[in-house]
């Protein structure tokens, strides 16, 4: 490991109106700025009909690369398309043929943004690493810990709350305190009209069209054809139809299960050892208790007692008032008001007000 200087900074950098404006704020801020850029995912298929899209793409990574050089500082382009299989990739398509919904940002996030640039952070010297995201770091008692972005409607803490504490006292969120006009504003201010104007990604970086069903026929057909059709029963237990294979589903789904039964049918339960899928109705789907496994606990190194926090328990929902324990490793959630569509597999991420008290991943619903 080189010797790590106090003034220099690892920038990830996707290309993005996010980074890039991060790169302008650092240097204003007189640090010495690295910027990386992971190739992370070939996002082109081998027809070569379908045109890159996202963070992963070249013409992103040459965006990178060449706002670096008009701001003058260094870039690297890493190659870490077989790390990212193993690991974020591999955890998709694991969780998917086990019957649970994962969130592959998260696992991204810890181990390549927080993991691999670290490593990256060390060998190049840089003490500190920062990207672009709608995040601010808090401290208490020589902890640090997530706080929600100052911008409501682009927040990303939810997706954090895995990084250890290690990494996290290196990083820096130069956005933090922005909100997205303010940004664009930036960019434009700076001379940067193309970057100030790019449209922002919502797919998931290795599944631009959004199906991950097709990713999953593409990727491993043999399991998918394994897993084969099986049967939809009712809360009773009776038999109501054929289903595609549970692989194809997920908790709270009610468009494209194909079966008709004279009343709006959701998945409220997915059983992947008998490749069977409970339907009901909406009311079916609310919950008040929650139990969540892999905790790690951010601004407290031990959750107080009667606690009251607000729960996430996926990105796009608003956060609920809830009281939490910690059992046995376990984090048992309470709602005290009713949430809709507990989904094993995803996140929930704690708060209080807007610092950030832990998170883990829901393992059922009661």
């Amino acid at each position: 490991m080189d010797k790590l200087q106090n003034n220099k900074v690892l920038l990830a950098m996707s290309g993005g109106t996010d980074s890039s404006v991060a790169a302008i704020l650092l240097k204003k801020r007189g640090f010495d700025i690295v910027g990386m850029t992971f190739r992370a995912y070939d996002s082109i298929r081998e027809d070569c009909l379908q045109k890159e899209t996202g963070c992963c793409s070249i013409d992103a990574i040459y965006e990178a690369k060449n706002l670096a050089e008009k701001l003058g500082f260094e870039h690297h382009i890493i190659d870490v398309r077989k790390q990212f299989k193993e690991t974020v990739i591999k955890d998709f398509i694991q969780e998917y043929t086990n019957g649970f919904t994962p969130n592959p940002c998260v696992i991204c996030n810890t181990e390549i943004k927080w993991g691999r640039m670290i490593e990256e952070a060390n060998r190049l010297g840089c003490k500190y690493l920062a990207t672009g995201h709608y995040a601010q770091i808090g401290t208490l008692n020589s902890r640090y810990y997530i706080k929600s972005g100052v911008d409501t409607n682009k927040d990303q803490s939810y997706f954090l709350w895995n990084i250890p504490q290690n990494n996290l006292k290196r990083t820096i969120f130069p956005l933090g305190e922005l909100t997205k006009d303010k940004v664009r504003e930036i960019a434009e201010k700076n001379g940067f009209s193309k970057i100030a104007t790019k449209p922002e990604s919502q797919e998931i970086c290795f599944i631009p069209n959004n199906d991950y069903r097709a990713f999953l026929k593409d990727n491993v057909p043999d399991i998918m054809t394994s897993i084969g059709p099986g049967n939809y029963i009712d809360e009773s237990g009776k038999f109501l139809g054929k289903h595609k294979g549970f692989a194809n589903y997920t908790i709270g789904q009610r468009k494209g299960l194909d079966i008709a039964l004279g009343y709006p049918a959701y998945v409220v339960k997915i059983d992947s050892k008998t490749n069977t899928i409970v339907l009901g109705n909406r009311e079916s789907l609310r919950a008040d208790k929650a139990v969540a496994n892999s905790i790690n606990l951010m601004k407290y190194d031990k959750i107080p007692e009667n606690i009251e926090v607000y729960a996430k328990i996926r990105y796009n929902t608003k956060a609920v008032k809830s009281k939490i324990q910690l059992i046995n490793n376990e984090l048992h959630i309470c709602f005290l008001e009713d949430v809709f569509a507990v989904t094993p597999g995803q996140s929930v991420v704690c708060y209080q007000e807007n610092d950030l008290i832990c998170g883990g991943i829901i393992k059922k619903q009661n």
